[in-house]
C-alpha cells in the first residue's frame, strides 16, 4: 500500500484525470490516484502515449505494452492493459498471448515486436542493431521501430514508478476469472 496522500475526488486540478477513469472503468484506480499527485506529469505521460498510438496503432502499442509489463513484473499494468486489449483480441486469444506470446498464434511480426519489447525491458544495455534489424526484417518501418521502442520504454517508466511508490494493484472490471488468471504473474 502506497504511503502517498492522493488528491480527493473533488480536487479540481485532477477532475479530468479522475472523470476519464470513471467514464472508462466506473472507478478511479489506485495508479491514477497516486500519479495524480503530479497531474501535469500524468497529462504529459498520457499525451506521449496517445502520440505513440497515433502512429504505431493501438494493437501494436498494446502488444508492446503487454510484453514490457510482463517482462518487468508489472501486475498492475498487465491487468489494466489486458482489459484495454479486450477491444482488440477476444478473451481466448488474449489469454494465449498472456501465457506465451510465442505460442499464441500471432504473426511473426507480432512475436518479433513483443520479443523486442521484452528484451528492452530486461536487458536494454546489450541490445544492438540486430534487435532493430529483426523488426525491419518482419516489415516494420523505421518510424514503427522507434515507436515500438518508445512504447516499451514508456511502459517501463510508468510501471517502475508504480513499483517504487508501492501502488496497490487493482483488478479492473471486465476481466473474467480465466483472463485474470492468465494475466497474473507467477
Amino acid at each position: 500500500m502506497s504511503i502517498i496522500d492522493t488528491p480527493p475526488d473533488d480536487d479540481e486540478s485532477v477532475a479530468d484525470l479522475y472523470s476519464a477513469d470513471v467514464a472508462d472503468l466506473g472507478y478511479v484506480p489506485s495508479h491514477t490516484r497516486v500519479m495524480a499527485v503530479n497531474p501535469e506529469a500524468t497529462r504529459v505521460f498520457q499525451h506521449l502515449a496517445r502520440t505513440i498510438v497515433s502512429q504505431l496503432g493501438l494493437r501494436n502499442y498494446e502488444l508492446a505494452t503487454l510484453a514490457a509489463a510482463e517482462a518487468i513484473g508489472s501486475q498492475a499494468c498487465l491487468y489494466a492493459h489486458g482489459r484495454k486489449s479486450l477491444k482488440l483480441f477476444d478473451e481466448e486469444q488474449l489469454a494465449r498471448i498472456a501465457r506465451d506470446h510465442q505460442d499464441a498464434g500471432l504473426s511473426e511480426a507480432d512475436v518479433a515486436l513483443m520479443d523486442f519489447a521484452a528484451r528492452l525491458s530486461t536487458d536494454s544495455a546489450s541490445m544492438t542493431d540486430a534487435d532493430s534489424t529483426r523488426l525491419r526484417e518482419v516489415g516494420f518501418s523505421d518510424r514503427e521501430i522507434v515507436d515500438i521502442a518508445l512504447a516499451a520504454s514508456l511502459r517501463n517508466y510508468f510501471s517502475r514508478a508504480l513499483h517504487a511508490l508501492a501502488v496497490d494493484v487493482d483488478v479492473p472490471p471486465g476481466l473474467s476469472p480465466r483472463l485474470t488468471e492468465a494475466l497474473t504473474l507467477d
